[in-house]
C-alpha cells in the first residue's frame, strides 16, 4: 500500500505547445501493430476458409481489445506522462501484454478459453490501473474521475475473465456476451467524467490517433508487398493489381490526412463521437488489408469465389469512408462536402456488385474523391499551415 500511495503522477499542461507522441508511445504504436496484423491475418485465413462469419465475429473481437487497450494508454499518457521511470516502467509492462495478446490471436481462437488472449489482456488493464492509480495520487483536482476510471477498468477486467474462462467463443451467446462488455467499456469514460474531466491534450491525441492510422494502412501495405510477391500469378498481372491496391491505399490515407481540422471541441458528446468512430474506421482499414489478401487467394484458389473478394474488400473501404465521414464531415458548413464520403461510400458498395472490375472500380472513385476534396474543399489548419 505505501508503494501505490508513493507513486504519483502529477497532470501535464494541456495547453502544450509542440506537444507530439514520444519515442516510447511510438514503440507501443509497434506492439499494437503486431496485434492488428494478427487479427487481419486471421481475418483473411476464416475468409479465405469459407468460415466469413465466425472470421467477422473473432475479427471484432480481438481488433476492439486491442484497440482498447491503446486508447486507454493513449488518452492516458496525453495528460499524465512525466516521463518517469514508473511511467516507463508501467508503458512497457502493458506492451508485454499487447505483445502477449497479439500471439493468443496468432494461435487460433478455436472453442476453448482463449488463454493467451486473456492473460495479455489483464496484463494491459493491471497495468492501466496503476497508471490511474498515480493519477489519483497526484491530480488532487480529477481524483475521483481517476478512481473510478480505476474501478471501472478493474469491474470490467473481472466481468472480461469471467467470459473468457466460463464460455466458449464458438457459443451462441459468447457474441451477445461480447457485446455487452464492450458497451460496458465504452460507458467507462462516461461514468468516470461525470462532473469532472479528466487531462488531455488536443493536438497530442489528433497525432496519436494519426498514427494509428498509419499502422492500419500500413497492413494494407503488407497486403500490397503479398501480391508483388506473389509467384504463383503473371508477373504483369499483379503488378497491376498491386498497384490498384496502393492507390486505393494511398487515397484513404489522402481523404484522411487532408487539411482540415478533427475534434473540434472538448465536450464530452464531441470526444466520445469521435474517439469511438475512430474504432470502426480503423478497424475498416485493417479488414481492407485482409481484403486484399482475399482478392489475392481468389485469383489463384478457385474456392475463393470473385464475387466473395471483391466484397471482401468493398464492404470494409465503404465502412472506412463512413466512418470518416462520421468523425468529421458529418459536422461540414461546406455544403456538397458535406455528403462527399458517403455518396463514394454507396458508390464502394455497389462496385461489389462487379465483381471481376470491382478493383479498378474502387480505385477510380477513391482517387476521384481525393482530387475533388483537394481542389475544391483546400481548407487550412487552425495555425495557417499547409501540412499534409
Amino acid at each position: 500500500m505505501s508503494a501505490i500511495a508513493a507513486f504519483s503522477l502529477a497532470p501535464r499542461d494541456r495547453d502544450e505547445a509542440s506537444r507530439s507522441s514520444t519515442s516510447l508511445e511510438l514503440m507501443f504504436d509497434l506492439a499494437t501493430v503486431v496485434a492488428v496484423g494478427a487479427a487481419a491475418h486471421s481475418l483473411a485465413q476464416d475468409i479465405e476458409a469459407g468460415a466469413s462469419g465466425p472470421g467477422l465475429v473473432r475479427f471484432a473481437c480481438s481488433f476492439f481489445m486491442a484497440w482498447l487497450a491503446w486508447a486507454n494508454y493513449t488518452w492516458f499518457a496525453s495528460g499524465y506522462d512525466n516521463k518517469s521511470a514508473a511511467f516507463r516502467v508501467l508503458t512497457m509492462v502493458i506492451m508485454f501484454g499487447s505483445l502477449t495478446l497479439a500471439g493468443g490471436i496468432r494461435s487460433g481462437l478455436g472453442d476453448q478459453p482463449h488463454w493467451l488472449v486473456l492473460i495479455g489482456f489483464s496484463i494491459m488493464r493491471l497495468g492501466m490501473i496503476a497508471l490511474w492509480l498515480g493519477a489519483a495520487n497526484g491530480d488532487r483536482q480529477a481524483r475521483p474521475a481517476a478512481l473510478r476510471y480505476a474501478a471501472g477498468i478493474g469491474t470490467m477486467q473481472v466481468y472480461w475473465n469471467t467470459l473468457i474462462v466460463t464460455v466458449s467463443p464458438e457459443a451462441p451467446v459468447y457474441l451477445p456476451l461480447f457485446a455487452l462488455g464492450a458497451a460496458g467499456e465504452l460507458a467507462v469514460p462516461l461514468l468516470a467524467e461525470r462532473g469532472t474531466a479528466s487531462n488531455w491534450h488536443h493536438g497530442h491525441i489528433i497525432d496519436r490517433y494519426n498514427s494509428f492510422n498509419i499502422i492500419v494502412l500500413g497492413e494494407c501495405f503488407a497486403a500490397i508487398a503479398l501480391i508483388i510477391s506473389d509467384p504463383a500469378t503473371p508477373e504483369l498481372r499483379h503488378f497491376w493489381w498491386a498497384t490498384l491496391c496502393s492507390i486505393i491505399a494511398f487515397s484513404m490515407w489522402g481523404l484522411y490526412f487532408d487539411r482540415n481540422e478533427q475534434l473540434l471541441g472538448r465536450e464530452a458528446r464531441t470526444v466520445l463521437t469521435w474517439a469511438y468512430g475512430h474504432c470502426l474506421l480503423f478497424a475498416a482499414g485493417a479488414a481492407t488489408a485482409a481484403g486484399f489478401v482475399v482478392f489475392l487467394s481468389a485469383a489463384r484458389n478457385a474456392t475463393v469465389s470473385q464475387q466473395l473478394a471483391a466484397l471482401a474488400f468493398c464492404i470494409p473501404i465503404a465502412i472506412y469512408l463512413t466512418a470518416l465521414w462520421l468523425v468529421r464531415d458529418r459536422a461540414s458548413r461546406h455544403g456538397s462536402m458535406h455528403w462527399l464520403l458517403l455518396v463514394v461510400a454507396a458508390l464502394v458498395l455497389a462496385s461489389g456488385a462487379f465483381a471481376s472490375h470491382a478493383l479498378e472500380m474502387n480505385a477510380a472513385l477513391l482517387a476521384f474523391a481525393v482530387t475533388i476534396r483537394r481542389r475544391l474543399y483546400p481548407a487550412p489548419f487552425r495555425d495557417g499551415s499547409e501540412r499534409n
